[in-house]
């Protein structure tokens, strides 16, 4: 969700210098898993009402973001731990709560996937290798 964050701060706040922009993992299409639980009270109470805004039928606010128009790549992970979200609710490779697929935005410059779930995935040393390669060259290394 910190992805969907920045993308509605850039849309209202822009630095003047604003240089390359990563995203780890963050549902940019949504995440089918929220279309399955966010119909449960559970699910709402941990979550709140920004949770449910995840689903893959984007609420208005995120519908009005603008275009991506600064550099961004986007880090998706393909690994899950849980068998259940990922074997029958999430689209495969997914980390267990974004598919890669969702991952995806119009007008990213680069677009790389990881072995990693997605709680994970901000620890691994080959993600945080990959964020450096972005932020520095303007693309993932292959």
């Amino acid at each position: 969700m910190g992805g969907i964050l920045a993308r509605v701060y850039l849309a209202k706040t822009r630095p003047a210098k604003l240089g390359r922009v990563v995203m780890l993992g963050t549902p940019n299409g949504g995440s089918e898993l929220v279309d399955l639980l966010r119909r449960y009270a559970i699910f709402r109470a941990f979550y709140g009402p920004a949770g449910s805004q995840l689903s893959t039928q984007l609420d208005a606010t995120l519908r009005a973001l603008p275009a991506i128009d600064y550099p961004l790549g986007i880090i998706a992970g393909s690994r899950t731990v849980d068998p259940v979200s990922s074997r029958f609710v999430l689209p495969k490779p997914s980390d267990a709560k974004v598919s890669v697929a969702s991952t995806r935005l119009a007008g990213m410059v680069d677009h790389v996937v990881m072995p990693a779930s997605h709680p994970m995935l901000v620890l691994k040393t080959p993600t945080i290798a990959q964020t450096i390669a972005f932020l520095r060259h303007g693309r993932f290394d292959r």
